[in-house]
């Protein structure tokens, strides 16, 4: 640890702001894509399902690393479009979790209730207005615990990008293990890097559910932590109740 210097610190925290700028752009453009598609594989119209699905099939099948070095080594040659490491890593990353969340918005869309469709129609709504002031506000508060998985697999994600030489969280960490020759130290303080961005994203995402469901008058889910179960009261309501624990004496 003390063989670790400012310089090479400097080189993690570098890491940790260009993670961060991953994720938040390839969730912006996965967002973007898993409406759209989730959207359309819901439409009335067979080829509009029919296309929006087989993208579905072929980004879910695909593998997130051979897409990343086909769009960055074979899309130069096949259409003269260049991109730099960042950015092709950004594309390959939104595409392919673009594809799982719109399994997730489409899931969401479908469970609304179909009275509140018949609903709209009887308020002469169009599709778009049943879409934007019925469905989606209904739906949106059921996608965000998937989306936060995703967003937390996507993060995790990044660390491909490391393959490509771009300088994230991952590839900082190689260039200080080389550099220092340590192993130990530096990928425990990677994977405490990524436990706590993963935290703070975890956090954001249920302060997000939480308006969600209150935007619908839905009262937000209680979580119960190991602190409130082991609370006085907690164990006081389970003596008086007298229900003893599984496996316990007396069965």
């Amino acid at each position: 640890m003390s063989e670790i210097s400012w310089g090479l610190w400097k080189l993690l925290l570098q890491g940790v702001w260009l993670t961060v700028q991953l994720t938040v752009f390839s969730a912006a453009l996965a967002a973007v894509v898993a409406f759209v598609i989730g959207l359309a594989r819901t439409h009335r119209l067979w080829i509009v399902r029919f296309l929006s699905g087989a993208y579905f099939e072929i980004f879910r099948g695909t593998s997130a690393l051979i897409l990343m070095f086909w769009i960055f080594f074979v899309l130069p040659i096949a259409f003269g479009w260049q991109l730099v490491p960042l950015w092709a890593a950004v594309l390959a990353l939104g595409l392919s979790y673009g594809a799982y969340g719109s399994e997730v918005v489409r899931g969401a869309v479908n469970a609304v209730a179909p009275a509140q469709r018949e609903a709209g129609i009887a308020l002469s709504f169009s599709p778009a207005q049943q879409l934007r002031k019925i469905i989606l506000p209904q739906a949106w508060p059921e996608m965000v615990p998937p989306f936060n998985n995703l967003l937390i697999e996507l993060l995790k994600g990044t660390a491909l990008v490391s393959i490509m030489g771009v300088a994230d969280i991952a590839f900082g960490a190689s260039l200080v293990r080389n550099a220092t020759g340590q192993s130990a130290p530096v990928y425990t303080i990677i994977l405490v890097m990524y436990f706590v961005l993963a935290f703070l994203l975890t956090r954001g995402m249920r302060v997000v559910e939480r308006h969600a469901k209150a935007g619908i008058g839905k009262a937000p889910e209680k979580r119960v932590g190991l602190r409130s179960r082991l609370s006085p009261d907690q164990v006081g309501d389970v003596a008086r109740s007298g229900a003893a624990p599984a496996g316990g004496a007396g069965q």
